[in-house]
């Protein structure tokens, strides 16, 4: 296959610069082509990505974590081919929660590529997001709240991989504030306080099974509200949510949509796919069988 690759050198904090040669030989070895493009950072991704021409390929992969796969797709979704490659992922970040979904996980570059096959692709979802910006896509979750804040002293610590959320969510959790927080699903609303609100099209983020009833091809997002809860319950309760229990706890709610408004009293970050984009309040909905992707 002739293969068009996005790659963030700067992903894993930094690792992926000293991986790129070896994941190149790698492809050429499975006998596939391929031609590299280093990715510019955000914004500046995704209009690289919508100004190439596809044109002769059979795949455009992105080799990043997350945040670079979201810039490297919304590109990708936005470029005017009539007709577009298998999109494929290279795990090379810090998280790379989405592809766990595609039963991968960080780092697994050998096992990604030697499965790599024209003909086993599927049709993934995508959340569509609106918060006075230009519409983006997003692929793994976006978070509101205190999950927020735990991105914003994560990327502090991105050297030490996932550990560097644990980090945060620790630091986060000595602080707790809760948020009046009005949610609209399908018509439907609800108002509490919040401490997060997270809304899921895959079922992990990083690797905390936050959403373990969701499936990123059913064309419905998962969503997840933490109510108010004491630091001291929250630090016991934490492990739970590795392995998706937390779901039981009194104080989360779990809904499923496809029309999703979100209204804070006071303006929130959003953080789509691990990254930082914007503020409350916020329009989501679903764009089903948005991508075809390698798997």
């Amino acid at each position: 296959m002739k293969i068009i690759l996005f790659y963030n050198n700067f992903a894993g904090n930094g690792r992926a610069r000293k991986q790129k040669d070896n994941i190149l030989k790698q492809f050429q070895e499975a006998g596939h082509e391929v031609d590299i493009q280093i990715t510019p950072g955000k914004e500046k991704t995704s209009q690289l990505v919508e100004e190439t021409a596809f044109d002769g390929y059979d795949g455009v992969f992105a080799a990043g974590g997350d945040g670079t796969i979201m810039e490297v797709a919304n590109g990708y979704l936005k470029n005017p081919a009539v007709r577009k490659p298998p999109f494929g992922i290279i795990p090379i970040g810090t998280g790379n929660a989405f592809i766990r979904d595609l039963g991968y996980s960080t780092g697994q570059i050998k096992e990604v590529i030697a499965n790599l096959n024209p003909e086993k692709t599927k049709w993934v979802d995508a959340g569509i997001a609106q918060n006075g910006e230009l519409p983006f896509y997003f692929f793994n979750i976006l978070g509101i709240g205190f999950v927020s804040d735990v991105i914003l002293t994560a990327q502090n610590f991105k050297w030490l991989g996932n550990f560097a959320y644990t980090i945060g969510i620790f630091y986060r959790a000595i602080n707790l504030k809760t948020v009046a927080t009005k949610l609209e699903v399908d018509g439907e609303i609800f108002e509490c306080d919040t401490l997060f609100v997270e809304v899921s099209n895959t079922r992990y983020t990083s690797n905390f099974l936050m959403a373990p009833d969701a499936a990123f091809d059913d064309g419905i997002l998962d969503i997840t509200v933490l109510k108010k809860m004491s630091t001291l319950r929250l630090m016991k309760s934490f492990p739970k949510i590795l392995s998706g229990e937390h779901i039981h706890l009194s104080e989360v709610k779990i809904m499923q949509g496809k029309d999703i408004k979100i209204h804070t009293i006071t303006p929130k970050v959003v953080s789509p796919d691990g990254e930082l984009k914007g503020q409350t309040p916020i329009t989501i909905g679903v764009k089903h069988k948005a991508l075809e992707l390698f798997y």
